[in-house]
């Protein structure tokens, strides 16, 4: 098809060559040729029939040497040829002609189609502006606090407090939005917007349906997220409070910690008084015990003296005893304290006026041999006691020492 348009303007152009001047009765032959040879090229295309007459005197010139019978022979042969060829090129711009109708019924159709489709696109963006200034306005409405409450349908009431347009109190409500009432609306709710926005396809109705949908869901949305703004308020005020609770219970805490800190430091004092007091205890009976040496070293040289160190022993033991008592109870009385020291120095008395006898009583030494071998076992018994007597101080003084 391409090739045919090319090919008959330069037909056309052919043939005028042979033409000496633009009127010539071989174009009048053909004026729907002719036409539809200018109707390819621009209104201001023209052709140039100079150089056809420069051909016809060509022709002349040849005429003059070879005979007007050769070339009448060829101009009716060409313009055979040339029938042939015009008929041949008729046909195919009658179909080109049929073809261009065709064209054009199509490109009215298509006008008339995208009209339609203009104007559908048209009241859909009226649509969607319409409905995006409602979604300015709510949230216009809702970045108001009073106001969104309003538009929410929140209400306060005295008893309740806080509750929804459904009624649901505030504890009742959900943090999360359900949107699975917009996934698949009903062909009703189709029907009611076509009724409404008027003569609308179902595409048409469909699209502004699903646009509804969404303006819905984001309103649906904002509505929840007043709602999850409430619920954060309403928990950061109670969270506020417990904050402030603990914050009592810490300072009533660090002032209990205050007290038993003052008490710490208190029995710390008192313990190391008491450590104080069990030491000089444990220096006198390590004092006690030298002495009970000496005692068995004068026993040994004073035989007539040993029944009355036997006494004194006895009467030690019983003060032993009494040590004892006194150890037990040192830390709540003092007073038993004073009293072991008097007991210490009536000892140290006695011990005394022992070795005063001791110089006395050497004479009597052999007779209570026997006796002093007795005596030396009930001494040993006497220093395990008292042995027994420094480990339980030593216990006493690590309880102490841990209270």
């Amino acid at each position: 098809m391409v090739l045919l348009f090319y090919k008959i303007p330069l037909f056309i152009f052919f043939l005028s060559s042979f033409v000496p001047y633009p009127n010539s009765p071989i174009l009048s032959l053909f004026p729907r040729l002719v036409g539809f040879r200018f109707h390819l090229f621009p209104s201001n295309f023209r052709f140039n029939f100079d150089s056809p007459l420069l051909l016809v005197d060509r022709y002349k010139d040849m005429a003059a040497d070879d005979g007007m019978s050769a070339l009448k022979s060829k101009l009716s042969q060409s313009h055979e040829t040339w029938k042939q060829e015009i008929e041949r090129s008729q046909s195919q711009v009658d179909v080109l002609e049929a073809r261009i109708m065709e064209v054009k019924a199509c490109i009215h159709g298509s006008e008339d189609d995208a009209r339609k489709e203009l104007e559908v696109l048209w009241r859909r963006v009226k649509t969607t502006s319409t409905l995006l200034s409602y979604l300015r306005s709510k949230a216009r409405i809702m970045a108001v606090p009073h106001l969104a409450h309003t538009s929410c349908g929140i209400k306060k009431l005295d008893v309740v407090g806080l509750v929804d347009k459904d009624g649901i109190p505030l504890s009742g409500w959900s943090r999360n939005v359900d949107l699975s009432s917009f996934d698949d609306p009903d062909e009703e709710s189709w029907l009611g917007i076509s009724r409404q926005l008027g003569s609308l396809d179902e595409q048409d109705a469909v699209y502004i349906g699903e646009i509804l949908k969404s303006v819905q869901m984001v309103t649906d949305v904002m509505e929840a997220l007043v709602k999850r703004v409430l619920l954060a308020e309403s928990e950061t005020t109670m969270e506020r409070e417990k904050v402030s609770l603990g914050q009592e219970e810490i300072m009533r805490k660090s002032a209990q910690l205050e007290s038993m800190s003052m008490k710490l430091e208190e029995m710390e004092r008192f313990a190391l008084g008491t450590n104080g007091i069990l030491n000089d205890m444990r220096q006198r009976v390590a004092d006690l015990v030298e002495e009970t040496t000496r005692q068995r070293q004068r026993a040994s040289e004073n035989e007539e003296e040993l029944s009355r160190v036997k006494r004194e022993f006895e009467s030690l033991k019983s003060y032993v005893s009494s040590l004892i008592t006194v150890r037990e109870t040192l830390l709540s009385s003092e007073k038993q304290f004073q009293t072991i020291e008097r007991l210490f120095e009536r000892l140290v008395g006695k011990t005394t006026q022992l070795e005063g006898e001791k110089m006395q009583k050497e004479a009597e030494v052999q007779k209570l041999m026997e006796e002093n071998v007795r005596l030396s076992a009930m001494l040993d018994k006497k220093e395990a006691q008292l042995l027994a007597l420094n480990e339980q101080c030593k216990m006493m003084a690590l309880s102490s020492s841990n209270l």
